[in-house]
């Protein structure tokens, strides 16, 4: 930006995020107005309980009903309000009606819900990269947040948008089943082009970690490979899940040298090389919750336990109700800070999903030989 009879004007960009725990200064939290079951479609149904994916068959398009969106709700407003309490600036998308149909050449389809920012951005220092969804219903959900990336942009910020996948019965294998336990490993995503959700990495400077899921591609992988360049260093780590999608809730990065990792979808002694020098936490089994909360949790899988969100090196916001994982940060010299979000798992996820970094006070440094 060049005013006449002026230097260029300096830009500092308000965004700047290397890691998943630099001190937390602005975040991005979702919204639950307007939400609706996402329409049907094999990628969707192959990655929830099978009594959701009866329900999605039936409800896609249509609005959650209140008994949904009024506890989780709420318990977002006291997330917020905490972030807040903690000196961290909150921003939100706009509200959209999902109900809405759209359209491309080869599908049409109904939108889901903007509940989570994690998957559909992703942060790579000033740069913020608008992802390549796998899932029909979130093809335009990048647009409730347009305002406030326009706005980042203006300011300084990188804005980039991945090739627009097509979304054709191309990238989906035919007649795709969840492999049962003790089969190979495979996926439904085929490498017809890159797809990816932003929630299947994990940042750590100039080294990031993803896993390879059904909403993400071998593809899609090496796209943002191509796209980061030299100065980036991308690992893959190997899960167990049998329907994989999003890394927090297998490998989360807590601090420097510290990881979280899930006992059932991660062989420790498979992690790549470089991480052998960490302290590997094992996360403890969830806490028993009851029947009624432990439904609503089983459209994320019950290792929800594990998405937490970093304010700092030594400040985490984690579940209330999962005392297990409370006690076991404490031991390992964490302060965690307790917070109620249970009801936010049908919109899919919790603390790190319903958030996106935007500005963590800190610089780019490799953490690994």
């Amino acid at each position: 930006m060049v005013r006449e009879g002026s230097d260029p004007e300096v830009l500092v960009s308000p965004v700047s995020s290397h890691n998943e725990w630099d001190p937390l200064e602005e975040i991005i939290v979702g919204r639950l107005e307007g939400a609706t079951f996402p329409s049907s479609h094999p990628v969707v149904s192959c990655n929830i309980p099978p009594w959701a994916a009866r329900i999605e068959a039936l409800a896609g398009g249509l609005r959650y009903p209140r008994t949904l969106i009024e506890p989780a709700r709420y318990e977002l407003d006291q997330f917020i309000a905490l972030l807040r309490s903690l000196g961290v600036t909150v921003t939100r998308p706009d509200a959209v009606d999902h109900r809405r149909r759209f359209a491309t050449p080869d599908w049409s389809s109904r939108g889901f819900c903007n509940s989570c920012p994690r998957d559909s951005m992703l942060v790579i220092g000033d740069e913020i990269i608008e992802t390549p969804m796998a899932w029909p219903s979130r093809y335009f959900e990048t647009h409730s947040y347009r305002a406030l990336l326009k706005d980042y942009f203006r300011r300084g910020a990188r804005w980039t948008a991945a090739p627009k996948p097509q979304l054709t019965d191309a990238l989906f294998e035919k007649d795709f089943r969840v492999p049962e336990a003790g089969e190979p490993m495979r996926h439904i995503l085929t490498e017809f082009e890159p797809v990816f959700d932003a929630a299947d990495f994990a940042r750590a400077g100039r080294d990031l970690f993803v896993t390879r899921s059904n909403v993400t591609n071998r593809m899609g992988i090496e796209w943002l490979r191509r796209h980061l360049g030299p100065g980036y260093r991308i690992h893959e780590i190997e899960s167990r899940c049998r329907t994989p999608m999003h890394i927090d809730t297998t490998f989360v990065l807590l601090a420097p040298g510290k990881l979280l990792v899930n006992p059932e979808y991660v062989d420790v002694d498979r992690l790549p090389g470089i991480l052998h020098s960490w302290d590997i936490l094992i996360a403890p089994e969830p806490t028993p919750i009851d029947e009624r909360l432990l439904r609503i949790t089983s459209m994320c899988g019950k290792w929800l336990s594990m998405n937490v969100l970093m304010i700092d090196e030594e400040r985490v916001i984690a579940e209330r109700h999962h005392t297990n994982l409370l006690r076991a940060l404490e031991q390992w010299g964490f302060e965690p800070i307790p917070c109620d979000l249970l009801h936010y798992a049908p919109f899919g996820g919790s603390f790190h999903c319903a958030t996106l970094d935007i500005r963590r006070r800190g610089a780019l440094e490799s953490y690994f030989p």
